[in-house]
């Protein structure tokens, strides 16, 4: 299980160092083999450990490929689905055509989203956290589609 949110920054050449808390699980769970691709819905990219992006990868490859929404969101999970491996000091290189695309500068966070993680820009995430307590806290949330949590 991944979770928090880490200050994280990325290097020169493009390279995010994983915090050291999570590098021995990827190592243990998929051998640092990783998948980084964009967010569907929001500005950021979701990196996956390889057995979850392979879980992904299936029920996409079920998708119609006659069916324009499908092949969509084919072209944009899978067109940009980038294999990553965590080099021997926890780094992985972001490439360039994702970096761009999520706005990425130096300083990022990387969030635990329990299986995966989502990479965002510093700012981006602030301001994605601003909007959804404001959502919250003015009840713009739709009540049908929130979940009965009990904590």
């Amino acid at each position: 299980m991944f979770r928090g949110a880490n200050s994280i920054n990325l290097d020169a050449k493009g390279r995010i160092a994983v915090p050291a808390k999570y590098r021995d699980r990827l190592l243990k769970s998929c051998d640092g083999q990783i998948i980084v691709t964009i967010d569907l819905e929001l500005p950021c990219l979701a990196l996956f450990p390889l057995p979850h992006w392979e879980q992904l990868e299936r029920q996409l490859q079920g998708l119609s490929n006659t069916n324009p929404v499908n092949q969509s969101i084919k072209r944009l999970l899978l067109g940009h689905a980038s294999e990553c491996e965590l080099d021997k000091n926890g780094r992985v290189l972001i490439p360039a055509v994702l970096r761009e695309h999520a706005n990425l500068t130096k300083n990022l966070i990387l969030a635990g989203m329990g299986n995966t993680f989502q990479i965002w820009d510093g700012g981006s995430w602030n301001e994605r956290i601003r909007l959804d307590m404001e959502a919250h806290a003015n009840q713009q949330l739709d009540p049908e589609k929130m979940p009965d949590l009990k904590y």
